[in-house]
């Protein structure tokens, strides 16, 4: 053979077979600088960055945000904003290197207070996110709620509040946004919310946009009877494209007793 290289459209058929063979992908990035960019589509596809030792490696291996493999990321999870923030800043736009995600997984730590005040606007629009799962945790839900309204292709929407520790206020800020009409999401997908502490006030938040709410799949948890009025008014909302519904009764007597039990 006079060339032997193999020929691109064949590389990628390689390669795309080996999809879910992360050992094997890594053995062929040492083939040949050729075969890097389409294993890091696979490699890469799916990032957890829940921890700040996580962070710290991904930072040290790929300094330059503008060449990392994040472009290949489709499902980032994060968490401890206190530190990403941070980290944003020192690498001047750290999380725009994750410019293709689409599932976003997203939360605080009620073991590190310093989440109550990071900052989640170097995060805002940061990528052309589908499906956003956040746990408010300690994160204020008018902060949560701008974070929300910054992915105008969202669909899928997951807000939950499941692990506060007792002896935190419940954060009940108000909503202060003003949502332009042009800035809303799509929410044609499924809406899934765990109506406890903040999570109420994101609730409203949406119940309120001015373009209203189309999603297909409504899952809403209640805990008090004061939150039967706000799972009804979501699912008239969604009545004219509703295709599936799951309503579910968790007391909160019952949550908070289930803390105590934990801690």
């Amino acid at each position: 053979m006079t060339d032997p290289r193999l020929p691109a459209e064949i590389l990628d058929h390689v390669v795309d077979h080996l999809h879910d063979a992360k050992h094997t992908l890594r053995s062929c990035c040492l083939v040949s600088k050729s075969w890097i960019p389409r294993t890091r589509k696979y490699l890469f596809a799916d990032i957890d960055l829940k921890m700040g030792e996580s962070l710290k490696s991904w930072k040290k291996t790929f300094p330059d945000p503008s060449t990392s493999p994040g472009y290949y990321t489709k499902s980032l999870s994060i968490s401890l904003f206190h530190q990403f923030t941070a980290a944003d800043a020192e690498a001047g736009g750290w999380i725009r290197g994750f410019s293709r995600v689409l599932r976003l997984v997203v939360g605080g730590d009620p073991y590190f207070p310093n989440t109550l005040t990071a900052s989640l606007t170097p995060f805002h629009g940061f990528s052309p996110i589908k499906s956003l799962y956040v746990n408010t945790f300690i994160i204020p839900p008018s902060r949560v709620f701008d974070f929300i309204l910054s992915f105008p292709l969202l669909e899928d929407l997951t807000v939950k509040s499941c692990s506060m520790p007792i002896g935190i206020d419940d954060l009940s800020d108000s909503l202060s946004t003003t949502v332009q009409s042009s800035s809303s999401p799509v929410f044609s997908g499924m809406l899934k919310l765990s109506m406890m502490r903040g999570v109420k006030h994101i609730a409203h938040g949406l119940l309120s946009l001015p373009d209203g709410i189309r999603f297909r799949e409504l899952d809403l948890t209640w805990g008090e009877e004061g939150d039967i009025p706000l799972t009804t008014e979501f699912v008239e909302r969604c009545s004219h494209t509703l295709e599936s519904l799951d309503v579910t009764c968790k007391p909160r007597c019952a949550y908070i007793r289930y803390l105590s039990l934990h801690r």
